[in-house]
């Protein structure tokens, strides 16, 4: 293969295969760490879901924060244990189950086997999907509290003992 460029130094000429060559160390790296598919919620442009973005965690217990190929989105784990979509319809007045978790109140909707969280009362809305079988919910919850609280709540859940 015929060099781009050569440059001479003191040591000795130094070869340069330019653009093929790097494209193909590209490849390599990141066929290590495949970018997650994930569809993009209705309002993931609503720029009230970039602070929160911004401050998510690197890691939720042992998951790592990976790639995804969409806006308002976010992953952890490898394969993916948590999902997070920004941009989601905003929950309305609901009798499923809401906790709060670290100041955020959460709407949870268990399916078998992926659980939904959907914040209550933040707009946008920010939906989670996992796995309970494969990561505390406790966990999930406890370590997104400081991002998800970047979107301001203008609303509490309520609960029996709140309606007496």
């Amino acid at each position: 293969m015929r060099p781009l460029h050569r440059i001479t130094t003191v040591s000795g000429p130094i070869r340069w295969f330019g653009l093929p060559a790097a494209a193909a160390i590209l490849v390599v790296i990141t066929a290590c760490s495949p970018v997650v598919d994930v569809t993009p919620a209705k309002d993931a442009a609503n720029p009230a879901c970039a602070p929160m973005l911004v401050a998510l965690p690197d890691a939720i217990g042992d998951a790592t924060l990976r790639k995804t190929n969409s806006q308002a989105t976010a992953a952890w784990g490898d394969p993916s244990r948590v999902i997070l979509r920004c941009g989601v319809n905003v929950p309305g007045p609901t009798t499923d189950r809401c906790v709060s978790v670290n100041g955020i109140d959460w709407v949870i909707k268990e399916g078998d086997p992926v659980w939904t969280l959907t914040t209550f009362g933040r707009e946008p809305a920010t939906e989670i999907l996992m796995d309970p079988d494969k990561i505390s919910s406790a966990t999930v919850l406890a370590d997104l509290a400081d991002a998800v609280g970047k979107v301001p709540a203008t609303r509490r859940c309520l609960g029996q003992e709140d309606t007496r």
